[in-house]
């Protein structure tokens, strides 16, 4: 007689998204006269990807009662996440930001990007920890596997601070706590970003680049890192390019490198990697096929515009993670998809 199916992984990420408009055209902003529209944030990008990995995802957050914050909502449903829990604001506004490509004849390079945010008094930044100490988001939250949070949500106000600190510091005997750095110096203006480091003490895992832990913790080194930050489970330690490092509580290091990659649009490759890596701890995968998972959904998002892509096949999936690591750095990812080796007679 056959076992009994598994349920999915449930899986809650809590933070804010926005919509994103994007000139047409590459130049200054003052010379654009059309944008397309798109749904940006950290933590909605990662319950999107987790969703396409197969995982039981819910996104909890606040949101204007204004076009925007539905097409946001419609948006992020239309990916398979739950949005039941999605807090309405009848007064404040849905946050927006606007992303200005140059082209050489202003004051930013060709090829060069910026962000421009509108984001002050914003429904998202009246977050605070009344939006989950009751209703469906609590009951979400007790019945999770995974809550996933950014250090966004600490640079947008104080009651969004707040937020974190109970999220953090809540009892989870059977929840994993998932913290993902995401330094933004722009919002840090006027506010103690060293409040970040004692937000990452309290997770179980915690998702960092090496260039901006050196800037809010002193340090890439993911040896040092672990002194710094004894208390998580484990610590990732993305360089960029070119590997992941994810280092235990005794210190043992699991490095992969990154895939060779045709790069298309940068945003967003690290909320792919996060929700990989997470896919696969909640699968309680090997930790090498847990950062395999990350590399391979960053790729995906690497190679399209915009700020997710498709998420990989199950069979794509299992094929990578069972080539060898000669086999897996010979491994490219384009535009049109996934180029593998053939596999080792």
């Amino acid at each position: 007689m056959p076992l009994p199916a598994q349920r999915p992984p449930r899986a809650v990420c809590v933070g804010e998204s926005m919509v994103v408009l994007v000139p047409h055209r590459t130049g200054p902003l003052e010379h654009a006269e059309e944008f397309r529209r798109y749904a940006g944030g950290a933590e909605s990008n990662v319950a999107g990807a987790l969703a396409g990995l197969g995982v039981d995802t819910s996104w909890v957050s606040r949101l204007g009662d204004d076009g925007f914050g539905r097409y946001l909502r419609a948006d992020i449903a239309d990916r398979g996440v739950d949005v039941s829990a999605v807090e309405i604001d009848p007064l404040r506004p849905t946050g927006l930001y606007v992303k200005e490509t140059g082209d050489g004849t202003g004051d930013l390079p060709a090829g060069r990007s910026r962000m421009h945010y509108y984001r002050a008094a914003s429904a998202a930044s009246a977050m605070s920890p009344d939006l989950v100490s009751g209703g469906p988001a609590r009951d979400l939250l007790d019945r999770a596997d995974l809550v996933h949070v950014t250090g966004i949500t600490a640079g947008i106000s104080d009651s969004a601070t707040d937020l974190l600190w109970h999220l953090l510091s809540r009892p989870r005997p059977s929840t994993t706590v998932s913290f993902d750095l995401n330094w933004r110096p722009g919002l840090w203006h006027g506010r103690d970003p060293a409040v970040l480091g004692r937000l990452c003490a309290l997770a179980d895992v915690v998702l960092l680049g090496a260039d901006e832990a050196a800037e809010v913790l002193g340090s890439s080194s993911p040896a040092r890192l672990r002194e710094l930050l004894p208390n998580p489970d484990m610590l990732v330690v993305k360089n960029d390019a070119h590997d992941a490092i994810a280092v235990d509580r005794t210190g043992a290091e699991v490095v992969v490198p990154a895939l060779d990659v045709e790069v298309v649009e940068p945003v967003g490759a690290g909320d792919a990697f996060a929700a990989g890596y997470l896919a696969g701890t909640l699968r309680d995968l090997p930790v090498a096929h847990r950062l395999r998972l990350g590399h391979l959904c960053a790729a995906r998002a690497l190679a399209v515009p915009g700020d997710h892509g498709v998420p990989p096949s199950p069979a794509t999936i299992t094929a990578l993670l069972a080539r060898t690591d000669d086999e897996w750095a010979r491994t490219r990812v384009s535009r049109l998809g996934v180029d593998t080796p053939p596999v080792a007679s």
